[in-house]
């Protein structure tokens, strides 16, 4: 009688892929299941009850790939995350991917043989090709990569919109952007949020990169009130920079929110321990993780969803450094 080891080797797969086409588990290639079944055929392969029940036997084990674990927003998301999959018996592996496409490739491949049972990313840079031979249920938190994986996010182009159009309602003039990476999408969307209301109000654009770092946003307030004296209001694009452009603001002088008002983006704790107390667009930071994991574990456990993209809403936190 044949066995696994012989129909993967007359497939040219592994063993790992071929209990998966059995088992209707996880994500296989339509060449390479029709590959494996074919060689069952061929070899006459039975799997016996005994085989198939070590075949479907979990890890109980959830990768998390983040790209920067000292940003309070992504420890925010792990605590949902692992609130959710600890109390179903699974361990959550954290993976720090420094936003880099090897390392989170690297990681996806440790995983994969450490037969993790499912991964939530957080990535700028994967696309289906990457988890075309994962053969796991993927679900992506706070960035979309491709629209075959499930996702979890907000509209960022919306929300930022709703940020600048709150200091435009407090009377603000001359408002300028601190941005974060060019090349994270997020980031973009709400680059070009903050672009699209001052062009369409016909103001100035002032804006300078502060990469979501505190430090780098505290550089870049210090040039842009060198080069616009008159500027009277920065939105940044995350709450870290948000507290940068704050601690700039202190050190030159400023008075916030009389002089200069700034809106971050987020809702971190951060926002509520620095004085004033920073206004912001508040993610559900914690909600949406919960919703990734429960979403991750019904594909884990071949259960149905209703829908593979979730947008959530935010929330427009007025604090201290914006006039009501």
């Amino acid at each position: 009688m044949a066995t696994i080891k012989e129909v993967a080797k007359y497939a040219n797969v592994s063993v790992a892929t071929v209990s998966r086409v059995i088992n209707k588990k996880g994500y296989v290639q339509k060449e390479t299941q029709t590959k494996v079944e074919e060689a069952i055929k061929a070899l006459n392969y039975r799997p016996n009850n005994v085989a198939r029940s070590l075949f479907k036997k979990q890890s109980k084990m959830i990768g998390y790939i983040v790209p920067d674990i000292t940003n309070p927003f992504f420890p925010q998301l792990v605590r949902a995350v692992e609130d959710v999959t600890v109390a179903q018996g699974y361990t959550t592996f954290l993976c720090n991917s420094d936003d880099n496409l090897e390392k989170e490739l690297m990681y996806l491949n440790k995983m994969a043989e450490n037969y993790i049972d499912g991964v939530i990313i957080v990535s700028n840079h994967m696309n289906e090709s990457h988890l075309a031979n994962l053969q796991i249920p993927v679900v992506a938190l706070d960035r979309v990569f491709h629209e075959s994986i499930p996702s979890v996010t907000i509209d960022n182009y919306q929300e930022a919109r709703r940020a600048v159009m709150h200091l435009v309602e407090n009377g603000c003039e001359k408002i300028a952007h601190i941005s974060g990476p060019e090349n994270i999408i997020n980031s973009q969307l709400r680059k070009k949020a903050y672009q699209d209301v001052m062009m369409a109000l016909e103001r100035p654009v002032y804006i300078s990169e502060g990469h979501y770092q505190m430090k780098t946003a505290q550089e870049a307030t210090f040039r842009l009130l060198h080069e616009q004296k008159d500027i009277d209001a920065i939105f940044t694009g995350n709450d870290v920079m948000a507290v940068g452009a704050l601690k700039a603001c202190t050190k030159l002088g400023i008075n916030v929110p009389k002089e200069l008002q700034i809106i971050g983006f987020d809702g971190i704790e951060w926002t509520e321990t620095v004085s004033p107390e920073i206004t912001t667009i508040a993610q559900p930071i914690y909600e949406m993780g919960k919703k990734a994991a429960t979403m991750l574990l019904n594909r884990i456990n071949g259960k149905e969803e209703g829908q593979d993209h979730i947008v959530f809403p935010t929330e427009l936190k007025i604090r201290e450094t914006t006039t009501h």
